[in-house]
């Protein structure tokens, strides 16, 4: 065999070695990046499941149960077109249900106490991804800027609401042990919460009633029935205080 084909044939084996060793590589790089975009999606359905299932209930409303239950759908389908071998349909039908459920105003997020800073940091770290789970639908054209806008500036109140729902526990326990003093500068730090979403209906209606709060407190010395009868009915009403959705969505200042 001359020396010329001996050469031939061995490049010629080794451009095929290459090319095995190229192909190879471009297969496995797939299919790392299948598994590295599977293992995101379902990141990404398992912390939209997460934020639902765990905030609390009183500050859900439909249209961020709705933004949620999206957020899974489209990551299902996104595993489906993966063809992975995740139970996608399955999770699908759940998110299906769980969106009918909501609509018909008949899905179950039980309201939760905020009676420690533990726990009010926990929501705020919810609220926190979920602030940013918005920003990033409108950013990707998923939802438009209207609505991530009204979303986005709904979320900034509840962060709010987060920390003044623990001043407003700590004021209940502070009357009962007739801790007056300690109180008042609860409320008056739950009135300052609130303040920083002055743009807010709900939000000025909550600061004006802690400062008259705050005023019967300053006078409970000399009429505690009174003062009691009434932090009755205040803590009720900051109790309810998201439960008419729909008719704060109709105030102006939302629209705006």
């Amino acid at each position: 065999m001359e020396a010329t084909t001996i050469v031939i044939i061995l490049a010629a084996i080794v451009a095929l070695s290459l090319v095995i060793i190229v192909v190879s590589q471009m297969r496995e790089k797939s299919r790392i990046e299948r598994l590295r975009k599977i293992r995101a999606l379902q990141d990404t359905y398992n912390r939209a499941d997460r934020l639902l299932t765990e905030i609390p209930g009183q500050y859900l409303n439909t249209g961020l149960k709705l933004i949620l239950l999206k957020q899974m759908e489209d990551a299902c389908k996104n595993l489906a077109a993966l063809k992975t071998e995740k139970p996608v349909t399955q999770w699908l039908e759940t998110v299906k249900q769980s969106r009918q459920h909501v609509v018909d105003k008949t899905d179950n997020h039980p309201p939760v106490k905020i009676d420690s800073p533990e726990k009010a940091q926990q929501v705020k770290e919810h609220l926190n991804s979920l602030f940013k789970l918005i920003e990033s639908m409108h950013k990707s054209g998923r939802i438009d800027a209207p609505t991530a806008k009204q979303h986005l500036k709904y979320v900034l109140f509840l962060v709010h609401k987060t920390h003044a729902d623990l001043y407003v526990f700590q004021a209940r326990e502070q009357i009962r042990q007739n801790e007056i003093r300690k109180a008042i500068h609860s409320y008056h730090s739950a009135s300052m919460e609130m303040v920083k979403s002055k743009d807010n209906p709900l939000a000025l209606k909550a600061v004006k009633s802690f400062r008259t709060r705050i005023k019967e407190l300053e006078a409970s010395l000399q009429d505690e029935d009174a003062t009691a009868e009434h932090g009755t009915k205040l803590d009720q009403e900051w109790d309810d205080m998201l439960q008419d959705e729909e008719s704060w969505k109709k105030r102006k200042d939302f629209d705006n």
